[in-house]
């Protein structure tokens, strides 16, 4: 009997003892152990409207949770976005640890934004953020995205077309002013007169091919300007100048041109419709009837002015078969080594676009391509000036060139 009331007593003594000791944890006991387990929140939190864009986007930046060392323990930050203060809030972007910031670029201009930016470690990240998380949370905003006027990133670049504009205007008023501008000579126009007096010599044709592009390529149009001035000597030489062309409008442009020039050196009579005429507006069928013309009349003198592709060395070494004198010009860089081998004369490049002010010396023209020269003068000289500085670690030149940030 003493046996089982010592049993029965020991028995009560222990289950006493732990419900005192349930009692001594506190009741939010819990909480403060998930609590440990998240990470520190991220410092000053601030959103504000993204400068220098076209609107659309609002920038949320802030200082790295404590916790954020490289050890691993942050995995990144989650920012949440929402239109009133209370929420409710949606995720709008995460971001790797380490990184400060996030561009928000899906608001609209005429809405207020808030935002929250939650620090994620492991067990956040499989634990999900919780309401209450979110509600302790610092929140930044209102803030509203809207576009501005400039963009001071490229400030640099307004610059540099304010200067090169200015050049331009300065060396076209000195043009109509009657002041000399020097140009170098450009070989194949120097030979123009050369080309279209062999031809009268011979009395023989002058072919003139402006290429397979339409007016809308600046090409086309500043082969219009040479063909003024070959069609000026063949009309004042009364040398027979044909034109073939693949596009209508070139067409209706090329006649207008050989007419106007004939008109100019008093010979309008001698100026024929079917000078120019048109052939076919397909690239390979073009480039056969042209070599057909030019086997079956063997013109004196070709000119190749303008836009060409896979066509150019067909038509080029056709006529160096038949021995006509051949002045080409593109700003094709595929076609020009095609057109070096085949012509007597080639104008690469620019010298395309230089030939029209060379020859028309018309005061536009020649300031534009002074205005142009010296640009580039001034940039080739910042160049040489930038390698210095950079390679002996003097200043980084290179950040006046800079529009990204």
């Amino acid at each position: 009997m003493c046996s089982l009331a010592l049993v029965v007593l020991i028995f009560i003594l222990t289950i006493g003892n732990a419900l005192a000791q349930e009692e001594v944890l506190p009741p939010d006991s819990t909480a403060v152990v998930e609590e440990a387990a998240y990470a520190q929140p991220v410092l000053n939190l601030q959103a504000e409207d993204k400068p220098n864009d076209a609107g659309g986007a609002v920038r949320v930046s802030w200082d790295v949770s404590t916790d954020d060392d490289g050890d691993g323990g942050i995995i990144g930050y989650t920012i949440y976005r929402g239109t009133a203060a209370a929420g409710p809030y949606e995720v709008v972007g995460q971001v790797p640890s380490g990184k400060s910031d996030f561009d928000d670029g899906n608001t609209a201009d005429s809405l207020t934004y808030y935002y929250k930016v939650i620090a994620m470690n492991d067990a956040l990240f499989s634990a999900g953020v919780t309401e209450v998380e979110m509600a302790l949370a610092t929140t930044a905003g209102p803030v509203q995205s809207s576009e501005q006027w400039f963009d001071f990133r490229r400030i640099n670049v307004f610059a540099g077309t304010l200067l090169l504009s200015f050049l331009i205007i300065f060396m076209i008023s000195r043009a109509k002013a009657g002041k000399k501008l020097f140009i170098r000579k450009i070989a194949g126009m120097e030979a123009v007169d050369e080309a279209v007096g062999r031809a009268t010599e011979m009395g023989k044709k002058i072919f003139y091919v402006p290429g397979i592009n339409d007016m809308d390529n600046v090409q086309t149009i500043a082969s219009m300007t040479i063909l003024g001035r070959v069609a000026e000597l063949a009309g004042q030489y009364d040398t027979w100048l044909e034109v073939p062309v693949c596009r209508s409008l070139v067409m209706v442009t090329a006649k207008e041109v050989v007419k106007e020039a004939y008109t100019k050196v008093g010979r309008p009579d001698s100026f024929q419709e079917n000078q120019v005429h048109y052939l076919t507006d397909d690239q390979f069928g073009y480039a056969a009837a042209i070599d057909g013309m030019v086997v079956r009349e063997k013109p004196a003198t070709i000119f190749y002015m303008g836009a060409f592709f896979a066509e150019s060395l067909i038509l080029a070494e056709t006529g160096n078969a038949t021995g006509a004198i051949q002045i080409a010009g593109t700003a094709m860089p595929s076609q020009l080594p095609f057109f070096v081998a085949s012509c007597d004369y080639t104008l690469i490049g620019e010298e395309l676009f230089a030939a029209s002010a060379y020859l028309s010396r018309e005061p536009k023209l020649l300031g534009s391509l002074k205005g142009q020269d010296m640009g580039k003068a001034i940039i080739l000289v910042s160049m040489v000036v930038g390698i210095i500085l950079e390679t002996f670690g003097i200043w980084e030149f290179s950040q006046l060139f800079s529009v990204i940030e």
